[in-house]
């Protein structure tokens, strides 16, 4: 998602979020530390994309690896039980493990389900139809791995709607249904997973993909629900390529709304990234 590799240097604050994500992680098991205590960046290299999932009270961070496009080849992964301390996790995903990707594994989701753990993830940066390539989905035992492709092809692997299968997301519903958020080229989809986490269902109407397109979206689609609410953040903006994001704000549903469908908003920033550029 990112324009320009960056180091993680925002990832505790992210991480920090996910007590609004999860709830269900008492606050009070972590340490009212400061936020110079936890250092920044919180892990050495250069790492962009960080998504936060949180399993058993740790907390884990999987990032976009920022080299040479050619060298996005394999996912690292870091832990943490009290978002001070960080343990390295490498090489949790690597091209070995997916027969279809050759390059720029980007942007991991991670998500749980059914004591299985699943990390989505790009690759190839497809520019068409005709191309090998797009949103995959790997499976594991264990949240540090080794992840390995769940269907040996593609989950996404085609244009729809316009969207460029990049920048995915998961969200399981309070009534058990799984979706994913995805799009790049400034379109955003939303599909049905069906229970299996590796295939993808069809809506009352048929349909597979949804297009959700904001106004000003560019990538980089984000989902949670709280108190009844469902927020959906992406990354937009204009201009030359590898410039710096403005301030996070949040797009909003209102309660009892569909999580496949779309409202006003408020949304964060983001110059487009030109294809085959590092992340």
């Amino acid at each position: 998602m990112s324009t320009a590799a960056r180091r993680i240097a925002a990832v505790a604050a992210a991480a920090l979020l996910s007590g609004v994500l999860a709830p269900g992680v008492a606050a009070a098991a972590i340490p009212d530390y400061t936020t110079a205590e936890a250092g920044n960046p919180i892990v050495d290299g250069w790492y962009a994309d960080p998504d936060v999932a949180v399993y058993n009270n740790t907390f884990w961070v999987y990032p976009t690896t920022s080299k040479g496009y050619s060298e996005q080849t394999y996912l690292d992964a870091f832990s943490s039980t009290d978002l001070v301390n960080w343990t390295r996790h490498p090489n949790v995903l690597t091209k070995a493990n997916v027969s279809w990707a050759s390059y720029a594994m980007w942007a991991p989701a991670p998500i749980q389900r059914n004591g299985r753990y699943y990390l989505y993830f790009a690759a190839n940066d497809i520019q068409n139809n005709s191309a090998l390539g797009g949103i995959g989905v790997a499976v594991a035992d264990n949240p540090a791995g080794p992840y390995r492709d769940a269907i040996g092809r593609p989950l996404i692997g085609q244009f729809y709607n316009g969207a460029q299968p990049i920048d995915q997301d998961v969200f399981i519903d309070d009534d058990g249904q799984a979706y994913i958020y995805y799009g790049g080229w400034s379109h955003a989809n939303v599909a049905k997973l069906n229970p299996d986490m590796i295939s993808l269902g069809t809506f009352s109407d048929g349909s597979t993909f949804k297009e959700i397109t904001p106004s000003g979206y560019v990538e980089g689609s984000q989902m949670f629900k709280r108190n009844g609410k469902y927020y959906l953040m992406w990354s937009e903006g204009a201009g030359p390529a590898r410039t710096t994001r403005c301030p996070t704000r949040c797009r909003t549903r209102r309660p009892g709304r569909s999580p496949s469908s779309t409202r006003s908003s408020r949304r964060t920033r983001r110059s487009p990234r030109a294809p085959g550029t590092t992340r």
